[in-house]
């Protein structure tokens, strides 16, 4: 069985020796600081999750969005008619025509009590009675005008408006249903998205904001970093804001692979260059007072070094090797 292994040691031992075949360097393993990752699950979240609420109760007649559909901020995403409203507004018209009425003739009883006035056939007790009464009628116009403009505004604010621009979540509510002031008609996601993760807090200590994250289950990390570390734990998690560049905002709540960085530890490694396969084992060529021999290795992941990535070598060798690079 040992056959193979015996086969490469012996060929690596000619390959060396052969003329002119000189190896490409050497390196002399020494520890080095890798960052220790967690894999976890983040959640696509938008910066900001906020209702477009009715001001006013009522039928929903016009709905104008579904889910997904981006919108604008200020943007009539619904329509509410309180059919009370329009009673009334009728109600409040007839009063002010009234008032308007009684203004009018208030106005001509004072034009004649001043032409009598100058004419000496009525008093100037008379005539300040009848210009009080204008004064009046001209006030209760003028409440009666703020009361229909009040009734105008409530059927005014019978649109749903979008408070922010961005994206239809969930519309809660269907065309024809009766809503009451303050109920949520639909919910916008706003704003940018991140990453929000949940790690437990054995490794909230290990968390730096600004630190770099792997996205996906590789060791290349792809913009994201931690924009911000909550300072309440529940329920054993800290909750952690990542922010990565070019990340899609596609589906609200969509849950992506992370590497989040939460310590530091000691490792060996080498170069890629310097690990050959061969009969299904990982092998390595090191220099031992000046002679060279194959040692078989257990390697581990690609990890990054001040030096580039290189694959951390688990068991096989150790501090003070000196590895050959064919």
């Amino acid at each position: 069985m040992p056959v193979a292994p015996r086969c490469v040691f012996l060929c690596l031992l000619g390959l060396l020796a052969l003329p002119g075949l000189a190896p490409a360097g050497e390196i002399i393993l020494q520890p080095v600081e890798v960052a220790e990752t967690k894999a976890l699950f983040g959640q696509i979240e938008s910066r900001f999750v906020v209702p477009a609420r009715s001001r006013i109760g009522g039928t929903i007649t016009a709905l104008n969005v579904t889910e997904g559909d981006e919108v604008d901020a200020g943007q009539v995403i619904a329509r509410i008619v309180d059919e009370k409203l329009d009673l009334q507004l009728a109600a409040a018209e007839a009063r002010l025509a009234a008032a308007r009425s009684q203004l009018d003739n208030a106005r001509t009883e004072l034009t004649r009590s001043e032409s009598l006035l100058e004419r000496g056939s009525t008093t100037v007790q008379a005539v300040d009675r009848v210009r009080t009464g204008v004064t009046v009628a001209r006030n209760a116009v003028a409440e009666l005008d703020s009361g229909k403009a009040v009734i105008l505004q409530q059927m005014a604010e019978g649109d749903v408006k979008a408070p922010a621009a961005g994206r239809v979540l969930s519309i809660p509510t269907r065309l024809g249903e009766v809503v009451l002031p303050g109920e949520a008609v639909a919910t916008i996601a706003a704003g940018q998205v991140f990453l929000r993760l949940a790690i437990p807090e054995r490794h909230a200590t290990g968390l730096t904001m600004g630190d770099r994250v792997a996205i996906g289950d590789g060791a290349e990390l792809r913009g994201g970093r931690i924009e911000k570390v909550y300072p309440l734990i529940e329920n054993g998690r800290v909750t952690v804001d990542v922010a990565v560049d070019g990340l899609s905002g596609a589906f609200i709540g969509q849950r992506v692979l992370v590497q989040v960085p939460v310590g530091t530890r000691q490792a060996l490694a080498v170069p890629q260059a310097a690990i050959r396969r061969s009969a299904g084992l990982d092998l390595v060529v090191i220099s031992t007072g000046g002679v060279a021999r194959t040692v078989t290795v257990v390697p581990g992941p690609v990890v990054a070094t001040p030096d580039g990535p290189m694959v951390e070598i688990l068991s096989g060798l150790r501090a003070g090797d000196t590895v050959i690079l064919p």
